[in-house]
């Protein structure tokens, strides 16, 4: 793999999970010390599989709009304003893990900088990490792990139709990109610019914290193990994607199934050997 793709892809993801780590450890905390209500998906247990299909079907139900949309809309004006809400909303929660008394005043200032300059690819690339980390602790401390297996399990598959059968998702990732919506991480080679979807830094994320959350009993540093064997995983999975991807420029290819594999098999082992 080209050395410049693997830094950039291992800088990103670091600081993603990095990020997102700290953000959900913040809202374990403070769920803990009752100062946060247990957030929910579908119903108050968070170990109940029901949310992790409830999840899927938003998620779907997402994605659905955003295609009807990208077909009738086809100015840019629109989407600016649905990533907007998505960048306040997911960064007020990262602000809030730092800078409480701030964290409104932080929120408005970079969702009022993404809109004042669309395309920067840095400033698309900084907003999308901050909002990875947002929504992927908040959605790791509002499912449990065994929902979380499901939903991945689930997004595996999707994933491989909407690449392989269906390929909706190549023509959403098309857009997505054509627009510089945050919705997609830039990696920017001498050859060519690579583009990794949110989803695939979100997911290992939420993983990653939800396990944190299920180890906290274990106390500090051994509660970070297994968030670290799954996000060790997770990153395999990203590596062994792009080098395809490298070789093959223009093809398509879904980052979540080997991803998913992986970070399975490593939770897996890390239960078994007690984590």
């Amino acid at each position: 793999m080209d050395r410049s793709l693997l830094l950039q892809l291992a800088a990103i993801f670091i600081i993603t999970q990095m990020l997102g780590l700290f953000v959900g450890a913040s809202l374990v905390q403070a769920i803990s010390a009752g100062e946060l209500e247990q957030p929910t998906i579908a119903t108050d247990n968070p170990d109940d599989p029901l949310n992790s299909i409830a999840l899927f079907l938003y998620l779907l139900f997402f994605t659905g709009m955003l295609l009807l949309f990208m077909r009738f809309f086809k100015g840019r004006h629109l989407f600016k304003w649905m990533e907007a809400i998505v960048v306040f909303s997911a960064s007020l929660i990262v602000f809030s893990a730092f800078l409480p008394g701030l964290s409104l005043m932080f929120a408005i200032f970079l969702t009022a900088l993404r809109l004042a300059l669309p395309e920067e690819v840095l400033l698309r690339n900084i907003t999308a990490i901050i909002a990875i980390a947002g929504v992927g602790a908040l959605l790791g401390v509002s499912l449990g792990v065994i929902p979380i297996v499901i939903l991945l399990l689930l997004l595996a598959c999707y994933d491989f139709i909407a690449v392989f059968k269906t390929k909706h998702m190549v023509k959403l990732a098309k857009e997505i990109t054509g627009r510089n919506l945050a919705f997609t991480v830039a990696m920017p080679t001498p050859s060519h610019q690579f583009e990794l979807g949110t989803g695939d830094l979100v997911m290992p994320l939420l993983f990653a914290v939800s396990a944190m959350k299920a180890g906290s009993a274990l106390g500090s540093p051994a509660f970070l193990i297994l968030p670290g064997l799954i996000l060790a995983a997770s990153l395999a999975g990203l590596i062994l994607t792009l080098e395809y991807l490298e070789k093959h420029v223009g093809k398509a290819l879904p980052a979540l199934p080997p991803q998913v594999a992986l970070m399975i098999a490593a939770w897996l082992a890390g239960k078994a050997i007690g984590l």
